[in-house]
């Protein structure tokens, strides 16, 4: 099966995962073109994508960041199949969401923030496509998609009441498990805003492949020792009721933004590799 050639795509996280996403909307300005793709690619069967058309872009999507762990495909693995076939298909802009703990203590629940850093606090080792790149995390999200969901997000929840913040710290752990007590006060002192466990390896897989990337995050429980314990039900509510919320707000940037990548750095800090053999 040949891989599309598209320019975006949308990694769905768990803020998304209890819709049938994009379908449940039933936007009229979304179709469905593809589903069930699968690709083979050099590091294993990659994961189901589906094909969209939004106002007229086509757009691959992913649902839970391409995690399988019911086929025995760790992480890191399948952080490089998806990637992959995004470099295969040219795409240019991603988007990305999940929900997070808050660590800051002006986080409340349902908050939003585009974050703008990230700290790689993961054990997963040596995660990429093998490009003969070097690459520069100076900023790592495209402040062209981030000044973009920003916006939308700020249209879509503020009339509620609620915050949307347009920078941040992400502190990405390994998971399955939320941190300890003692783990999100060290975060703490790392000047980190939320803890969550998908934006590395994304964030540098795809300044590798020379796209653009950026996220919504929601704060969905308050960390290990902030605020108060969340509550398992308080987290369920979250998940299925604000799951639409988050998915509009992608399609909405989809729609805003194009595929031009003048207007940030990120193509600026991939350059060819000083580590070359003679």
């Amino acid at each position: 099966m040949n891989i599309p050639r598209v320019q975006y795509a949308i990694i769905g996280g768990s803020s998304t995962f209890s819709l049938n996403f994009p379908e449940d909307l039933a936007r009229e300005d979304v179709k469905v073109l593809q589903t069930d793709l699968q690709f083979a690619t050099p590091f294993g069967d990659g994961p189901v994508f589906k094909l969209l058309e939004i106002a007229g872009k086509q757009v691959l999507s992913v649902r839970m960041h391409g995690w399988r762990p019911h086929e025995g495909i760790k992480r890191g693995q399948a952080s490089q199949q998806l990637f992959w076939v995004f470099a295969q298909a040219g795409v240019k802009k991603i988007f990305a969401e999940g929900g997070v703990g808050s660590i800051n203590h002006l986080l409340e629940l349902r908050d939003l923030l585009i974050v703008d850093d990230y700290i790689d606090h993961s054990m997963r080792q040596d995660v990429g496509l093998g490009g003969p790149y070097l690459l520069t995390m100076r900023e790592p999200i495209c402040k062209t998609q981030a000044e973009v969901l920003t916006r939308i997000a700020r249209k879509t929840v503020e009339p509620q009441g609620r915050h949307v913040f347009n920078r941040g710290i992400y502190v990405n752990t390994d998971g399955r498990h939320f941190e300890s007590r003692a783990e999100v006060q060290m975060f703490r002192t790392w000047f980190a805003d939320v803890v969550g466990q998908s934006i590395s390896p994304e964030v540098y897989l795809a300044r590798e492949i020379g796209a653009c990337y950026a996220g919504v995050y929601m704060v969905v429980n308050y960390a290990e020792g902030i605020i108060k314990d969340w509550e398992h039900q308080e987290l369920s509510d979250i998940f299925y009721q604000e799951s639409r919320t988050i998915a509009n707000i992608l399609i909405d940037a989809i729609k805003e933004i194009n595929d031009e990548q003048e207007s940030c750095n990120c193509l600026k800090y991939r350059q060819a590799t000083l580590l070359k053999e003679n």
